[in-house]
């Protein structure tokens, strides 16, 4: 099975359930759910569209760099660490898909938390932003075979930047620094 076809089988899946012979009348303003669609609307709800849980933007904004750097002395990652580890992991991904090289990276996991500096905390927020702005970029300008073959793991991204914004929500209320009309309560 190729890979990131289980993603195309669930647009079709729900596409097909739309259209299985139910009496009511499609909505005129109904959006085709399409494999792009999907996978667009995935990476938005981890970068800065809130839907089911809080996005990525609204979780970092407004941490002081103090903020970022705290960390709960159980050995657990800082804010500003998960937020680095992201911009990492991400790039990654986007020059892969832009076919550009990647990043030198010696495979330890570790160095992409630990090379955070508080100095530089707002260049790491704009540069989460910038690459998850492009990131949508590339899957928007993509033909139909590209986004076939990068499906599962832009379906991964998503699964891991929901991950770890999560994670940054936790280390904020721990510390007193959430806000939960953003979203957790």
């Amino acid at each position: 099975m190729k890979r990131g076809i289980g993603v195309w089988m669930v647009v079709m899946a729900m596409g097909l359930a739309g259209s299985a012979g139910y009496a009511q009348e499609p909505k005129k303003d109904a959006k085709v759910v399409t494999l792009k669609s999907v996978l667009l609307e995935q990476l938005r709800s981890t970068h800065n569209k809130k839907e089911w849980f809080v996005d990525a933007m609204t979780a970092v904004n407004g941490l002081t760099p103090e903020q970022a750097s705290w960390r709960d002395g159980k050995g657990n990652h800082s804010a500003g660490q998960l937020t680095y580890h992201l911009v990492f992991w991400n790039s990654r991904s986007l020059a892969k898909f832009k076919g550009a090289p990647a990043a030198k990276f010696s495979g330890n996991n570790e160095e992409t938390f630990d090379s955070f500096d508080a100095k530089t905390w707002g260049a790491t927020v704009r540069q989460l932003d910038e690459v998850m702005t492009e990131l949508e970029k590339v899957v928007e300008s993509a033909d139909e075979e590209h986004l076939k073959s990068w499906a599962s793991e832009i379906e991964h991204i998503g699964a891991h930047n929901a991950y770890h914004i999560g994670q940054i929500v936790y280390i904020r209320r721990l510390q007193g620094a959430w806000d939960p009309e953003k979203g957790v309560k």
